[in-house]
């Protein structure tokens, strides 16, 4: 059956609503997700209007059986930033991608993506970047795992306690801000600007949609699609009383024996805020126990006066990186030692395929495609991971994703490898 493939765009008043609103119902179909009303389907259309987003879709062709507004495939895309560790970087971002049940196994998905990679790169997008419900699928389209958070479990009873904050002189002058709570439809410029100043010095942050307005302000929750009544908040204020943390939360209720608090989104721009926003969370009448993510490197464990009191329970992978262009993209992130290696890279999808110069020297990067013999040899996939330093050379030489002479690939390591751990705070 010949499907009928479109790209909406949300801005574009023609459009009929239904059909928009159809693919949102197809979309949230795909991760089994309550049905959405006209209002929900019209306000996701707003938000990506906001992001300038395009809606690809599949739909069955008009008279067959089951036709109707509701694609049988969809994928969603917008531009955004990465921060590489040297600035932020153009990439498009791509989300909501999912395929009926009734129509797997015929390339859908496929298609979309080729078709979507080859959009970015025609646009000029050095990168894009997704995050994914299933590990297994997206190396193959090129996408590599470029960023991972910790799920921290914290014992927040009385053993708990922070025994001194990373700035010691601040905790000297008595200089440690406070918190001040707050409704957390009243906190959206605070979440706003303090994760705006975030992103721009956190290696591997990207963007935030439109949609984190009503995920922040607890006007809906992604998986129930309803509002969050039980959503709280909190900002954290310097010595100056000036903002620079937030944290919001949810509480599992007085009568739960465990008092589990679980923390939805915190942002921290110094040592200090994030050290006063784990003490106040500490200090919550009827809590036991604070789960949240973290990034791998988090310093709470080394604060703590008592360590078992900080559990690490799962590290996942979140942002996935996709390099569309080699040049642009290895250019834009930082280099830590000079040299040369001649570093093949294998894109079955053409975009990136072949053999590039890569010369470093007083910190200044060169790339440019060659014809000589590569020295170390990569998929595409592996680049990914590569851009943001979440994981170094020799671990991808030990496994097999990086192969190569032996000198080259530590030469790669002396340049490549260094800078802060990469940390994602945002789900797309």
């Amino acid at each position: 059956m010949e499907l009928d493939f479109r790209v909406l765009d949300p801005r574009d008043a023609t459009l009929d609503p239904d059909v928009v609103r159809g693919w949102v119902r197809g979309a949230t179909r795909g991760f089994h997700l309550p049905l959405v009303d006209d209002d929900r389907a019209d306000l996701y259309a707003r938000r990506y209007a906001a992001d300038s987003a395009l809606m690809r879709g599949a739909w069955l062709p008009a008279g067959s059986f089951g036709a109707g507004p509701e694609p049988v495939a969809t994928l969603a895309s917008w531009p955004g930033e990465v921060n590489t560790g040297s600035g932020l970087v153009d990439v498009r971002m791509i989300t909501d991608v999912t395929v009926s049940p009734a129509q797997r196994r015929q390339g859908l998905a496929s298609r979309m993506i080729g078709d979507e990679l080859a959009d970015a790169a025609r646009a000029g997008f050095p990168l894009a970047a997704l995050t994914v419900t299933e590990g297994g699928i997206y190396r193959r389209f090129g996408f590599g795992p470029a960023t991972f958070r910790a799920r921290v479990e914290v014992d927040v009873s009385a053993r708990f306690s922070v025994e001194h904050p990373d700035d010691v002189g601040l905790a000297q002058e008595g200089r440690v801000g406070r918190c001040v709570i707050m409704p957390p439809v009243e906190m959206w410029p605070v979440v706003d600007d303090v994760f705006r100043r975030w992103h721009t010095v956190t290696r591997g942050s990207v963007s935030r949609h439109a949609g984190y307005q009503d995920i922040a302000t607890g006007a809906i929750d992604w998986e129930t699609q309803k509002p969050v009544d039980t959503l709280r908040g909190a900002v954290h204020l310097d010595a100056d009383d000036r903002p620079d943390g937030f944290v919001l939360w949810t509480h599992s209720g007085w009568e739960n024996p465990v008092g589990v608090l679980t923390v939805t989104d915190m942002v921290a721009l110094s040592s200090s805020a994030s050290l006063g926003l784990w003490e106040f969370l500490a200090g919550i009448d009827l809590t036991q126990k604070v789960t949240s993510y973290v990034s791998p490197d988090d310093r709470l464990r080394w604060a703590v006066s008592d360590p078992r009191t900080v559990k690490q329970t799962a590290l996942d992978d979140l942002l996935w990186l996709r390099v569309l262009d080699v040049p642009a993209t290895l250019t834009s992130r930082p280099w830590y030692g000079d040299g040369e290696v001649l570093v093949g890279v294998r894109d079955r999808l053409g975009f990136t395929d072949g053999t590039w110069r890569v010369v470093v020297r007083d910190s200044d990067v060169e790339v440019t495609r060659t014809d000589a013999a590569a020295q170390v040899q990569a998929d595409v996939s592996t680049l990914g991971s590569l851009v943001l330093g979440g994981v170094s050379v020799e671990t991808l030489a030990v496994t097999g994703r990086l192969r190569g002479d032996a000198t080259a690939v530590r030469r790669l390591a002396s340049m490549a490898d260094g800078g802060d751990v990469p940390y994602c705070a945002t789900d797309f």
